[in-house]
């Protein structure tokens, strides 16, 4: 009698993606996240575009320009499937000169700019760098972990921006059709006085997020699903106190895991 042959098992639509080209442009690609990143998905066979203030370091198809001069990133967006917006002040300045001069022109007027050039330029899936501190208090007080439906409780001007990044993205999912996804990132340091405070603070620990991790996710980020209409996950490495960010969805969405944790790729941020 003939073995019964067993049904194949549906093909996951993640991995459907996994192993395509897919055309990239990353802004802030010169920073160390942004390098980081550069490395993953060039490493994974995506073809990538940077766009920053400087030369980005290692990638020839880059463009040298401001998010705040619109014609530059619409040079950039040219042909591009998929959008990571790193670029933006990365934390609140000091005075509030400086919050009119320079946080709200990258963050808010660069930000308008980008996803304006996207939605010209027919991209499909942008995904937008939130941060942690949009959920600054919860993130001190508890309860853990932080889920992206509680309540947000930003830390000061610079978390707003990130707020507003977050809900103009879930307008233009809604309103263009595009495929947003935010990403509420952890603590990823940029300077040896951010490390030191790391290393001082059980729960900043908790919160690290490697630069080898920092490039899984937003790889995996663009490799996700088309079908992902909007989306907000938070992206850390693993914690080694208490659990502070809920990474669930960005394991179901995005398949997405972090294999490291502090200190691991301190290395690299310091430039050793």
């Amino acid at each position: 009698m003939p073995r019964k042959r067993l049904a194949k098992p549906p093909s996951s639509p993640y991995k459907k993606l996994v192993g395509q080209r897919i055309n990239v442009l990353l802004t802030g690609s010169a920073g160390r996240v942004g390098q980081a990143v550069v490395a993953e998905l060039q490493a994974r066979g995506h073809a990538v575009r940077g766009f920053d203030r400087v030369p980005t370091p290692g990638l020839e198809d880059a463009v040298t320009g401001d998010v705040t001069h619109a014609s530059a990133v619409q040079r950039a967006m040219a042909g591009i499937h998929s959008l990571i917006h790193l670029a933006a002040v990365p934390d609140d300045v000091e005075t509030p000169r400086a919050v009119l001069e320079e946080l709200f022109p990258a963050n808010i007027t660069g930000l308008y700019h980008v996803m304006e050039a996207a939605r010209a330029a027919g991209v499909k899936r942008v995904v937008l760098p939130s941060s942690g501190q949009v959920n600054w208090w919860q993130q001190q007080r508890g309860p853990w972990p932080i889920r992206a439906e509680d309540m947000a409780s930003p830390k000061y001007w610079y978390a707003a921006t990130k707020m507003f990044m977050e809900s103009i993205g879930r307008g233009y999912a809604e309103t263009h059709g595009l495929s947003v996804i935010v990403a509420r990132l952890g603590w990823c340091p940029r300077t040896p006085a951010q490390v030191e405070e790391i290393a001082a603070e059980a729960w900043a620990q908790d919160v690290y997020l490697s630069p080898g991790d920092a490039g899984r996710f937003f790889a995996a980020s663009i490799e996700a699903p088309a079908d992902i209409r909007f989306a907000t996950v938070y992206a850390a490495s693993q914690f080694i106190h208490k659990q502070r960010f809920d990474l669930e969805s960005a394991k179901r969405l995005l398949n997405y895991e972090p294999r490291e944790h502090w200190p691991q790729g301190i290395e690299f941020l310091l430039g050793r």
